[in-house]
């Protein structure tokens, strides 16, 4: 199952979950089971009801104080961990709304210069907001999606009320929560993306600005925001769509960086690539011949990075290459299982890399491996395929 998520209005946590339930419904019962195990029962009521705009309708989901909860007051981050680490939650709910906690905790923590076991929560800390968490994460562990993605973010303009005054939006630790994600301004004043939409987003880790995957389309659902736009509608969509079954590989986000070079010499080039793919978290470097102004012929690189590592890469590009500028995006590839085997021969060892595809397994010997063996051409590709043919045939292959 694969969930992609368009912001037209923005992400709260409440929209989160009214675009969720109104996708799946009958999992509503399952959010009144937690706050139960929660001990949130008497504290917390869940209201969800249809929601119409009079351009779309949806549902509109949301958490206020029970008549047995205490006055709203600020809770320390230290104090909201062990009430849903202490709780009855099972397990996926609780890491994950653990998790979502600690991401906006770490950003608090560093917007204001805390430790974060220091950090304050003032709405956030308030029971309904605390059970908002848990009903976001109870939804998520419970549809147990393979992957999602979400569209371009909005920006949102002018000033938000916080317990700190008012602030720009986003609010500080909402930038700083999604830092990396793609953003876009529609020109609508307000408030767009709070914090707990925003870690609720990292938490996910979805393709950012993607379109979704391609596959059929099971089922679409909106959540309503309280607020109303000139324009639009304040929803989150969701859509969710059955994908091709990924068993056979893995699905992650990389970090592509392309620029083209005019003006520096073919070895200066060489060497400053060689450079570049040996660096932590540089993945693959490809260098083609392309054509740029006034006919030059220009070097286009292409540099795939892991996207924790976009800092120093760019960086290591700028001081590297003569380049001026760089394009950047996230992207979704899919990766198969890989394994390496070492096989001995004739006292050689031979390095085989062995790529396990959804129908088979293909194994490839390391050409440095093989290229001081003695003959021609011809005997070391026989040698090649004998060892690969061997490792194929090993008990628990796929070829099997």
């Amino acid at each position: 199952m694969h969930i992609h998520l368009d912001l037209t209005g923005g992400l709260s946590g409440d929209m989160f979950i009214g675009a969720m339930l109104d996708c799946f419904p009958d999992l509503s019962e399952s959010l009144s089971e937690q706050l139960v195990r929660a001990s949130f029962r008497d504290l917390v009521k869940l209201e969800m009801e249809p929601a119409n705009d009079g351009i779309l309708t949806g549902t509109r989901f949301k958490v206020t104080p029970g008549e047995d909860a205490p006055a709203a007051h600020h809770r320390h981050y230290r104090e909201i961990r062990q009430i849903i680490g202490d709780s009855r939650l099972d397990e996926p709910t609780r890491d994950r709304a653990l998790d979502i906690f600690r991401i906006i905790a770490a950003a608090e923590a560093k917007v204001h210069g805390q430790d974060i076991d220091s950090v304050a929560f003032h709405e956030i800390g308030a029971w309904d907001s605390i059970a908002d968490v848990i009903c976001a994460a109870c939804l998520i562990a419970a549809v147990n999606a393979d992957d999602w993605s979400v569209s371009s973010l909005p920006l949102g303009r002018g000033l938000v009320k916080t317990a700190h005054g008012s602030m720009p939006v986003p609010a500080p630790a909402t930038a700083l929560i999604l830092e990396g994600f793609e953003f876009h301004d529609d020109g609508i004043e307000g408030e767009r993306i709070t914090p707990t939409g925003a870690a609720i987003l990292k938490h996910l880790a979805p393709a950012q600005g993607a379109r979704p995957v391609a596959g059929r389309l099971r089922r679409s659902g909106y959540g309503f925001g309280s607020k109303r736009f000139p324009g639009i509608s304040n929803v989150t969509r969701a859509l969710v769509f059955d994908t091709p079954s990924a068993s056979a590989w893995s699905t992650d986000q990389v970090l592509q960086l392309e620029f083209e070079i005019d003006d520096q010499t073919p070895e200066e080039l060489a060497d400053a690539l060689d450079r570049l793919r040996a660096m932590n978290g540089v993945l693959d470097v490809t260098q083609t011949v392309a054509f740029g102004k006034k006919g030059r012929q220009v070097a286009a690189i292409r540099i795939l990075a892991s996207p924790g590592d976009e800092d120093s890469v760019t960086r290591a590009c700028f001081d590297e290459t003569t380049t001026l500028g760089i394009r950047r995006q996230t992207v979704t590839r899919s990766v198969l299982p890989r394994s390496e085997q070492t096989v001995t021969r004739n006292d050689r060892k031979f390095r085989i890399k062995l790529a396990r595809r959804p129908g088979s397994t293909t194994a490839k010997t390391e050409m440095d491996d093989v290229a001081g063996i003695d003959g021609d051409h011809a005997t070391r590709r026989e040698i090649r395929r004998e060892l690969e043919d061997t490792v194929r045939k090993e008990p628990g292959s796929a070829d099997e």
